[in-house]
């Protein structure tokens, strides 16, 4: 039995939650189940636009979507929800060069699909943690590179600018990932609010404690809020070996 729980928090910093989380453990379309994380990004009302749209057009083209593969499910939806908001942007000026990074994940009974645009993360947490995807950033490509080392890369003055959005271009480029599952580890997705805030070490540490799915979360919260909170903070925790 899968069981999760999702959580968003504006920070400390921010007058707007441009976050957007959605979160169903039952089947939506083809797919048994679909959790979602977007972080947008644009001026005034652009952002919170864009991560909502995006989320809410990704849900109806599942629902819809004739296809068995999960890939193909998840990357129509993606780009359509791409097409979508480049629409939007160039009928709206208020709009107009809003985006939003989205990772989305569903679980196949031990197994688990993966969809990425951005810097928003998927993370595996058993005894340690592993991140699954991979940040399109400028910092991301600066450390693959060797211009810069990971320690320097936390703390980098461009480490908000992002090589990969939905809404960027008028094709969308997506990473895909297939994990297998262990009974005993979570699944977390989060936006940067919590990434930028947290050690991976820190991040692993509260999700080990023994405490309830959704103590959990609000520790995240908690934490990243505590140093800092200097962006809108979400997370995802999925248990796919959850007791009924």
């Amino acid at each position: 039995m899968i069981r999760a729980f999702s959580v968003t928090d504006i920070g400390k910093k921010r007058k707007l939650n441009q976050d957007y989380v959605y979160v169903s453990e039952t089947p939506i379309g083809n797919l048994p189940n679909l959790f979602i994380v977007a972080d947008g990004m644009g001026g005034h009302n652009a952002g919170d636009y864009a991560s909502k749209c995006t989320v809410e057009t990704i849900i109806r083209e599942v629902r819809g979507c004739f296809e068995k593969n999960p890939v193909r499910i998840l990357s129509k939806a993606i780009r359509i929800a791409n097409d979508q908001i480049r629409k939007k942007a160039g009928e709206d000026e208020s709009l107009s060069g809003m985006g939003t990074t989205v990772v989305a994940a569903t679980c196949l009974g031990h197994y688990l699909q993966v969809a990425n645009v951005g810097d928003s993360r998927l993370y595996i947490i058993g005894s340690e943690i592993r991140q699954i995807t991979t940040d399109h950033s400028l910092v991301e490509e600066m450390v693959r590179m060797g211009g810069i080392d990971r320690k320097a890369a936390r703390n980098h003055p461009d480490k908000n600018i992002i090589t990969r959005a939905i809404g960027a271009l008028d094709t969308v480029e997506i990473d895909f990932f297939h994990e297998e599952l262990k009974p005993g580890e979570l699944v977390l997705l989060c936006s940067d609010g919590l990434t930028n805030m947290l050690e991976d070490e820190e991040i692993g540490a509260i999700l080990r404690e023994p405490v309830s799915m959704e103590e959990k979360a609000q520790r995240l919260i908690e934490a990243a809020n505590d140093n800092g909170g200097k962006d809108n903070i979400t997370v995802i925790i999925i248990d796919a070996f959850a007791r009924e």
